[in-house]
């Protein structure tokens, strides 16, 4: 009989227990995904991988060691649990570390109702062939695409189980479907690319494989002739695609772990407005058919709806218990975790509100300016919020899309950028983030 996530999670603790653990808790990570890759019409990478990671992490006191194995075999579970006691000894003391208190650890919750896998039947290999085949070829049809370089369709289902001495015990599955396309336009050194894709936890939600490939043509084909903007101070508009990075970078400064460490631009704007007053920025990791929502953290506390920013006030840090302990506070069921590490805070699904013109009034009413499509490289100071990336898009005049651009630097001060941002109103809602254009005016720009 094969055991499941959770009988090898049980067996783990276990373990830990009798080679003298005080305490212990343990993720089981398992199954199966398969892919393809086209060109040219022809298969060129197919790849179907099944396994299983463990993670045990042990305390002794104060101290703690993490182990991890792909082999969940009864004597590999009891030599884990003797080398992690083992590491724990040697270890330094950390007051912050520890499990979380039984009153704190989520109960009664429905995985049912975030609808995280979808139990229509797996795709064939040849079924994500057609689709990865139908996506090169509507890419192609485009006139102006030279070539496809890669063009791919996936498929996977994942669970997860996570149990502790402390009578946590839980788990979920979950499914994810995708497609992709990246094309490329004109020839040699003027030669430019561009990409579209979709993921979903549904397969029926799933755009169509034309649909994905004909608009990675399109793009690619709207880059030909790309030339360097003028230097200067312009309103700046970050494409939807693009925009969610700023709100990542907000994200990253108000995350307890860099707060804790004091490396963060944001470590004194705790009740401050960092956003316009009439914005807020909401996690909701409940939200159905959504790859962030799940219903507990990776420490088995309940996950919860709530405001990051609230009327463009910051009203918290991101926390795990550890982050929470080292600042005073009380953890916001953020924790998340892999087999070999111990738990950080992260967060869930985001959704900053929307503003009320489209992309195309607020690219009218910046008039002179650059709309971002694509952003390389990144030079961001976390302590001062100092922003620097390499860019590419389109030059506007006149509030029309005038020439594509590339081979640009767009700077400023997160501070400053964020308190001043302009959302435009077509984000996409069945996102993990949800994030409009975003419109910043008098932005550094570096060009020709």
């Amino acid at each position: 009989m094969t055991r499941t996530p959770e009988d090898i999670s049980q067996d783990l603790l276990d373990a830990a227990r009798k080679a003298g653990a005080d305490a212990a808790d343990t993720i089981v990570l398992d199954g199966s995904s398969v892919s393809v890759e086209v060109r040219g019409g022809a298969l060129e990478h197919a790849e179907r991988s099944e396994g299983a990671d463990l993670g045990l992490r042990v305390f002794l006191g104060k101290r703690q060691a993490i182990v991890s194995s792909s082999d969940s075999r009864p004597e590999t579970l009891t030599a884990m649990a003797e080398r992690a006691v083992a590491m724990a000894k040697e270890a330094p003391e950390d007051p912050f570390t520890g499990l979380a208190r039984a009153d704190q650890l989520a109960a009664d919750w429905d995985v049912e109702a975030l609808e995280l896998f979808d139990p229509t039947p797996e795709p064939s290999a040849e079924d994500l062939l057609k689709d990865a085949l139908a996506a090169e070829a509507a890419a192609l049809a485009v006139q102006g695409v030279s070539q496809v370089s890669d063009a791919a369709a996936a498929y996977g289902v994942h669970r997860v189980h996570l149990a502790a001495t402390n009578g946590f015990s839980g788990g979920y599955e979950r499914s994810n479907r995708s497609t992709s396309c990246v094309a490329i336009s004109g020839e040699g050194t003027g030669m430019e690319r561009d990409y579209d894709g979709d993921s979903r936890t549904f397969q029926s939600d799933l755009r169509s494989p034309d649909d994905i490939g004909r608009s990675a043509g399109e793009r690619a084909v709207q880059l030909v002739g790309a030339r360097q903007p003028v230097t200067g101070t312009f309103p700046v508009l970050f494409d939807e695609r693009i925009s969610s990075s700023l709100i990542g970078h907000l994200l990253g400064a108000s995350n307890g772990a860099a707060i804790a460490r004091g490396s963060s631009w944001l470590s004194d704007c705790l009740g401050e407005q960092v956003l316009p007053a009439h914005l807020s920025l909401i996690e909701d990791p409940h939200r159905p058919r959504i790859a962030g929502s799940r219903p507990f953290d990776a420490e088995g506390l309940p996950t919860q709806r709530r405001a990051i920013v609230e009327n463009g006030v910051l009203t918290g840090w991101t926390l795990d218990l550890a982050s929470a302990r080292k600042l005073d506070m009380v953890s916001t069921g953020n924790a998340v975790r892999g087999v070999s590490g111990p738990p950080s805070p992260s967060n869930w699904n985001l959704s900053l509100t929307q503003g009320t013109q489209s992309r195309e009034d607020l690219l009218r009413d910046m008039g002179t300016g650059l709309l971002v499509t694509s952003m390389i490289g990144s030079t961001i100071n976390p302590n001062t919020g100092d922003y620097s990336r390499g860019a590419s898009g389109f030059w506007i005049e006149n509030g029309q899309i005038a020439y594509p651009v590339n081979e640009c630097t767009i700077a400023g001060n997160l501070r400053d950028m964020l308190r001043r941002i302009i959302p435009a109103n077509d984000a996409r809602p069945y996102l993990s983030r949800v994030v409009p254009s975003v419109l910043i005016e008098g932005m550094t720009l570096a060009g020709n």
